[in-house]
């Protein structure tokens, strides 16, 4: 074997240099979220003025961006099977999901798609998830490999010189990405309508493992069944749990608590109202939980909030907030004279500095003077 071959053996394998896009569309990302859901944009970014600097404004759309489908001249594309916009530049525009969502409406489920757009000059633009997304641009698109496709309502937009996909709009359960460029906004609505049902699975998984070991941990992930009425069985045993469970279970006001809100939204009434009061008195609670609650109850049972008032008092006595409590009890009870004593009882141990209680009681107390309910 000659020196010069074996030489060339023993070099390492070509591979690409690390050069800047091309011309020059930068590579841009952009997530969000929807509880546990993401959703995440991959695309390069072309501006309104191109690479040498010409002013593109007004020829994007219909010509740089020709309108409909279209013969690229390459790759799969042809006059019997025309292509749609890249959506961006460069490689595929891509859009990631975590999980199963709603576009439009529409279900997708959680993977990798290439989005295409078929652009208008009148009425909706088709947006196109395809499940090829690692090609180049939209000339080996294949319209049998859609994923899903949906119809949206583009809108005049201020003036963007870069291409840009950001999201306009965040709830827990939606959100709305919009792609601007130039002139013109183009929103894609997602929805995530369970949620609340994925952090419960993910409330689940975690309590089976280290987090389980704190009772707080199976409190909290009780109230959140129950307060979003998932599984109120399953929320039940949660909260029993936190109560009674070998080396972690603790009787304290964050489990008693959570063992009532539970009992209570499952109409155990009597048995959740029992549970409150133990809260209410034990040593691990505070006057300002307790007050809380019971403004919290005044609504729903004014007599039973009254009670909790009562034994907030009795628990801390001449304790600011007690009397402003008592004061709000017997309003709601109608009882406007014993509720006008403990106003003025409040205003005598109202917190010094505190310049915001004093004159509310104050105003409280005309009302009740005005036969008024201050709840």
């Amino acid at each position: 074997m000659s020196s010069a071959f074996a030489v060339c053996l023993s070099l390492p394998l070509s591979s690409q240099i690390t050069l800047p896009p091309s011309g020059g569309n930068q590579h841009a990302q952009t997530t969000q979220w929807m509880g546990p859901i993401s959703i995440e944009v991959d695309y390069s970014s072309p501006d309104v003025h191109g690479a040498q600097g010409q002013d593109r404004r007004g020829h994007i759309w219909g010509e740089l961006v020709p309108y409909g489908m279209n013969n690229l001249g390459f790759g799969a594309s042809s006059d019997e099977q025309p292509s749609p916009w890249r959506a961006g530049a460069n490689e595929n525009t891509t859009v990631t999901l975590s999980h199963d969502v709603l576009v439009e409406g529409m279900p997708l489920a959680a993977g990798t798609y290439g989005l295409h757009m078929i652009v208008q000059e009148e009425g909706s633009w088709t947006i196109i998830f395809s499940t090829d997304n690692d090609e180049w641009g939209s000339f080996f698109y294949l319209p049998e490999h859609d994923a899903l496709r949906v119809d949206v309502t583009p809108a005049s937009h201020e003036y963007t010189e870069w291409l840009n996909y950001t999201f306009t709009d965040r709830q827990m359960n939606s959100c709305v990405l919009e792609m601007q460029w130039e002139d013109i906004a183009v929103p894609i609505q997602f929805e995530a309508p369970n949620v609340n049902e994925l952090y419960a699975d993910i409330i689940e998984g975690e309590l089976h493992n280290q987090e389980g070991f704190t009772a707080q941990n199976w409190a909290q992930g009780a109230l959140f069944l129950a307060n979003n009425n998932i599984d109120l069985e399953k929320a039940e045993e949660w909260a029993d749990y936190a109560l009674n469970a070998p080396f972690i279970g603790q009787r304290n006001s964050t489990t008693l608590r959570a063992n009532a809100r539970v009992l209570m939204l499952a109409g155990k009434t009597e048995e959740s109202k029992a549970m409150y009061m133990e809260a209410v008195t034990h040593p691990t609670g505070t006057v300002f939980q307790n007050h809380a609650l019971g403004r919290q109850m005044i609504a729903q049972d004014p007599e039973f909030a009254m009670q909790i008032f009562q034994a907030n008092a009795e628990t801390y006595p001449d304790t600011w907030p007690v009397n402003v409590g008592l004061m709000r009890g017997y309003s709601a009870l109608g009882e406007y004279d014993k509720a006008i004593e403990f106003g003025e009882k409040a205003k005598e141990n109202v917190p010094e500095g505190d310049h915001l209680n004093g004159p509310a009681i104050e105003a409280n107390i005309e009302r009740l003077r005005n036969g008024e309910d201050i709840n």
